[in-house]
């Protein structure tokens, strides 16, 4: 099982005291945010803030991504440039509409590595895609670099590069999500969902994490931590699903202990994504921190 990706907090790049904090919340990964919510004015302060909080706070087990401005920008080469050196483990690349997206920023960081003593590779990468453009590209996206972990849903640009609002249902959502799913499936990385606005609203990102679970995604991006349980627990497995993932472990090892291949349960083939779904489901589970008794 990879690492796990419920839910990514947003962490404006110019908020001292979220940045200082973020990781008390219990989110899988934090993206510190250099892009949108930053004022221009603000660029710099906030580099050098994220920059510095990267180098010297130890945010325990959450994945550390920074979504840095597009290389089209003043900002997104210096960005690239202190996020890699000050550690990042995932860039992420906002707007993203092109293979040749992945591949320019993908260089920038190779070059930042290579001068920096940093293994070339070691630096991740992850696509927002934004707009129509790249929902129409998202497996080329996808599979652009190795370095790359996932794909992502940003939906207010996308619906405004639609000519069309967000609604409650998520109609106008529906195409590039399934686009964006079946993309990061095919190309073997994670797929997530864009946030939920309303924080006040608990019911409705609950509706909506439901369905996008159903469609295949990994996780959601949040922007307040209260956002992050309740998202948890539409990820939390239920009892019959733990019971039947252990049940399902437990015949792939005695078909090992026996040397055989074929491994069935109740009468039914258990062939590999069977196996990868139960194996993810325990691992859900054990990130929810549900007690259950090994088979």
């Amino acid at each position: 099982m990879g690492r796990l990706r419920r839910t990514m907090l947003f962490v404006p790049g110019n908020n001292p005291g979220m940045i200082r904090d973020a990781y008390i919340y219990g989110s899988d990964a934090l993206m510190f945010d250099l892009e949108d919510s930053v004022s221009l004015r603000e660029k710099d302060a906030a580099r050098l803030l994220v920059y510095n909080a990267l180098k010297t706070i130890r945010y325990r087990d959450c994945e550390l991504v920074v979504r840095v401005n597009p290389l089209g920008t003043p900002y997104g080469r210096q960005d690239i440039e202190a996020m890699v050196r000050a550690g990042a483990q995932v860039i992420r690349l906002p707007k993203t509409e092109t293979a040749q997206d992945i591949l320019d920023t993908e260089a920038e960081i190779a070059r930042v590595e290579r001068e920096a003593g940093i293994p070339v590779g070691q630096t991740r990468m992850m696509a927002a895609i934004e707009g129509a453009l790249g929902v129409v590209n998202a497996y080329a996206i996808a599979t652009a670099s190795k370095r790359l972990v996932g794909i992502a849903l940003g939906a207010e640009d996308y619906c405004a590069n639609l000519k069309t609002t967000r609604s409650s249902e998520g109609s106008e959502l529906f195409y590039a999500r399934s686009a964006i799913v079946v993309a990061a499936r095919a190309a073997g990385v994670d797929a997530l969902d864009t946030v939920f606005s309303d924080v006040n609203d608990e019911q409705g990102l609950v509706r909506e994490t439901e369905h996008i679970k159903q469609l295949g995604f990994d996780g959601k991006s949040v922007i307040n931590p209260r956002q992050i349980n309740p998202v948890h627990r539409v990820f939390t497995p239920t009892e019959k699903e733990i019971e039947k993932a252990l049940r399902i472990r437990a015949a792939i090892r005695e078909a090992e202990k026996r040397g055989s291949g074929v491994v069935s349960l109740d009468g039914k083939m258990v062939d590999r994504p069977v196996a990868l779904r139960a194996e993810r489901c325990l691992a859900l589970a054990h990130a929810a921190k549900v007690r259950f008794e090994e088979e």
